[in-house]
């Protein structure tokens, strides 16, 4: 009786720890629903206030609020924040906190979702590129708003049609210049979103899975945009002075109040410098000419606020707000430097770089460094794809670099021709190094929805393939069954000797039947003629690479990312509550206060402006101190770099020579992939109804995969057949 009253105990506590169980996951699932509605809630009410600002109902009714609000504590500037500028920051600070409760992986397999389509390419050009239908569908919205916005405008201001003052016009040139001026408003729509794209440590990209090189894509477009629109209103404003002889007189004017237009020209040369050097012609050849006159942008934003007003500026002020602030983090982040542990030289001209890294950081395939050498260059940052696992790795990650540019190749002949020092004459003189990051996707998602993976590499782009196949193998040991077991790896060289650059995954081709991972590598050596070696002898002979060690004793930092996402909510919180704070203060103490809410006694613009840029400067410097603050108490906390163990971890290839798995994959010599018959033959080779096809390598490439994804989706959409895989294309491409 007493083992049955046990047991009946037992039974009983397992069933309340169940039950416990699924109510604190529905619960937390509850609370993360709530998360994100709130977040695109307000999100939307921000987009709402964009569409509805250019109507005649929106400017009654923000007249008479902002009339009332002149007589209060806060003043129109503190009104115009917290309408305009702070429902967007708030819903980044949801989004944080969104991230640090969301799990890193599912405990199970995602279903197929009903707007995985969306993803899939159906523009493949050489010119625009490859678009997704999602991307597709938000610039057509987006057009759709700018066009609005400008009809909007440009027919109230035709039925107002009042004659201008300063300038006699006639009717073509007064609707030539209000067209003008409303291109302007089009440019500062595309301020208000150009910078969101490129804050690497914000949520936007971070909840949405968007790779880097689509983030940099559209801070491109949007700059194209924006200068567009800011070169017609400018040219559009000097040909009506032109006509009118009136040049000379307004081009050098600083207005008391209104539009200042010297700091327009101002902004608008500015503008144009950093779009300039910013085309690929310039950008790929003179990369240290793009980057200095990038940093032009500041000149741009503080002359962009003497042309427009506080009023305008808060409307794009959210961006720049969250930019400040996560690029004066990202430079605290970067700023202790430690040393590169150990390099591994392939013969291909192409370097393994071994970092350290604290054992907690923890990131997800995909994700991508930045990294400074100071004694190459004290301002050049170049990013780069891991190649490691943080699964398998607990205290270093490796990037593999191509040489092929300046930088790289000072690197590469760095590591080479570098002396040797301390007492260990087999270690080298200590290299040192900063790093940001990592960044990537905020979870695993992006692959544990498909059942099956084609991945399809271009030389030196099969790096961020390693580490997913390292993260893939990691989970199989470990039990967890949410990531794709089913691989097939397309990997296409010029030259054989690049093939040693698969070294890290060599167990995985060795070891087929030892776990449940399938894998199938496809070879393609495109500039050489057959040679009569299997893989596992490719492998063997290219594997055999130099190894540098590297002294470490110079340092005891161990990068160990960027802060939790708790902690970014909170700095941008407290950073907003001191720029509303000091924006108040400011203004009653440099500013004249009106009596009456009808008062006319009107500032000058630029003394408000300043205010504005005071409070934000003061808000930023304060918030950036006590994160330096808490920074440096945690480097205090951190582990020595020379107790991590950082002994490179040599695969034996020799000792698959003879490997029949290894020798089961396929090795083609002077071919180009036919990737119609790859699509073709991937059901029974590797099987899978939902396929991500993951592609990292030049732009033809992908192109022609991404050409074959869309023409499965078409098929799959008109063919009555539901049994056909279901391809679903991302590009992983990491070059600017």
């Amino acid at each position: 009786m007493t083992r049955v009253y046990l047991w009946a105990m037992e039974y009983k506590n397992r069933i309340s720890l169940f039950i416990v169980t699924e109510s604190s996951t529905k619960m937390a699932k509850l609370f993360l629903h709530v998360l994100k509605l709130l977040m695109v809630l307000l999100a939307l009410g921000w987009v709402s206030i964009w569409v509805l600002k250019p109507t005649q109902l929106w400017t009654r009714k923000w007249k008479a609020a902002e009339d009332a609000a002149r007589t209060t504590v806060f003043g129109s500037s503190g009104l115009d924040f917290v309408v305009y500028s702070f429902p967007a920051i708030v819903s980044v600070m949801i989004g944080f906190v969104y991230l640090h409760f969301k799990p890193k992986e599912q405990n199970g397999r995602r279903r197929r979702s009903s707007i995985a389509a969306l993803s899939n390419p159906i523009v493949v050009n050489s010119f625009i590129g490859v678009l997704s239908a999602m991307e597709v569908l938000v610039i057509s919205v987006f057009i759709v708003f700018l066009a609005w916005t400008f009809c909007i405008h440009i027919s109230n201001d035709f039925k107002k049609m009042m004659p201008m003052k300063s300038l006699k016009l006639n009717i073509w040139q007064y609707k030539t210049f209000r067209m003008a001026t409303r291109c302007g408003l089009l440019a500062e729509a595309c301020l208000a979103l150009i910078l969101f794209p490129i804050m690497r440590g914000m949520t936007v990209f971070r909840l949405f899975g968007i790779q880097f090189e689509a983030s940099v894509k559209y801070h491109i477009w949007l700059g194209i945009m924006m200068l567009s629109f800011a070169t017609l209103h400018g040219v559009g404003t000097l040909f009506i002075w032109g006509i009118n002889n009136r040049i000379q007189d307004e081009v050098w004017k600083w207005q008391k109040t209104g539009r200042i237009y010297l700091a327009g020209e101002i902004a608008l040369i500015a503008g144009l410098v950093i779009g300039i050097t910013s085309l690929p012609q310039v950008r790929r050849k003179r990369f240290e000419l793009f980057y200095y006159t990038h940093h032009l942008y500041t000149v741009f934003i503080i002359f962009f606020l003497f042309h427009t007003g506080d009023r305008h500026f808060y409307m794009v002020f959210p961006a720049i707000f969250l930019f400040a602030i996560e690029r004066l983090l990202r430079i605290i982040q970067s700023r202790p430097e430690t040393c590169i542990l150990s390099a591994r030289i392939f013969p291909f001209k192409t370097i393994e770089v071994i970092l350290p890294k604290e054992p907690r950081l923890k990131y997800t395939p995909t994700s991508i460094i930045f990294v400074k050498i100071p004694s190459i260059s004290k301002f050049q940052w170049h990013s780069f794809t891991i190649a490691s696992s943080s699964s398998v790795d607990d205290d270093t990650m490796s990037v593999i670099i191509k040489c092929d540019g300046s930088w790289t190749n000072s690197l590469y002949d760095m590591i080479q021709r570098i002396p040797v020092g301390g007492h260990d004459q087999r270690v080298r003189r200590c290299i040192p190094v900063s790093v940001e990051g990592p960044y990537g996707p905020a979870s695993t998602d992006f692959l544990s929805k498909y059942d099956s993976l084609l991945l399809v590499a271009g030389g030196i782009g099969v790096t961020p393939f390693l580490s997913i196949l390292q993260e893939i193998s990691s989970a199989q040991n470990h039990g967890r069954k949410n990531f794709p077991t089913k691989i097939q790896l397309i990997y296409i060289t010029k030259k054989r000797n690049s093939i040693g650059i698969l070294n890290p995954v060599l167990p995985l081709l060795a070891n087929r039947k030892t776990n449940e991972l399938h894998l199938k590598l496809k070879i393609y050596v495109t500039q050489e003629a057959q040679s009569g070696a299997t893989i596992s002898e490719l492998i063997s002979e290219f594997s055999q690479v130099e190894t540098v060690n590297f002294d470490t004793e110079r340092t005891s930092y161990s990068p160990n990312g960027h802060e939790s996402s708790l902690l970014m909510a909170a700095t941008v919180g407290f950073s907003s509550i001191l720029f509303f704070s000091f924006l108040i203060i400011f203004s009653h103490i440099f500013l004249p206060q009106p009596k009456k809410a009808s008062s006319k006694e009107k500032t000058p613009s630029s003394y408000v402006d300043l205010v504005l840029i005071c409070a934000l400067t003061v808000s930023i410097i304060s918030t950036t101190l006590v994160f330096l603050v808490l920074r440096l108490k945690h480097l205090r906390r951190q582990k020595p770099l020379m107790a991590v163990k950082h002994n490179v971890k040599e695969i034996q290839a020799s000792s698959f020579q003879s490997n029949r798995n290894v020798d089961e994959h396929e090795v083609n010599f002077g071919a180009r992939p036919d990737f119609e018959d790859i699509f073709s033959r991937f059901p029974n080779e590797t099987g899978g109804s939902f396929v991500g096809v993951l592609v990292c390598g030049p732009e033809a490439m992908k192109e022609s995969v991404a050409s074959i994804c869309k023409l499965s989706t078409q098929r799959s959409i008109t063919s009555a057949q539901t049994k056909k895989p279901h391809f679903n294309f991302h590009s992983l491409n990491f070059t600017l």
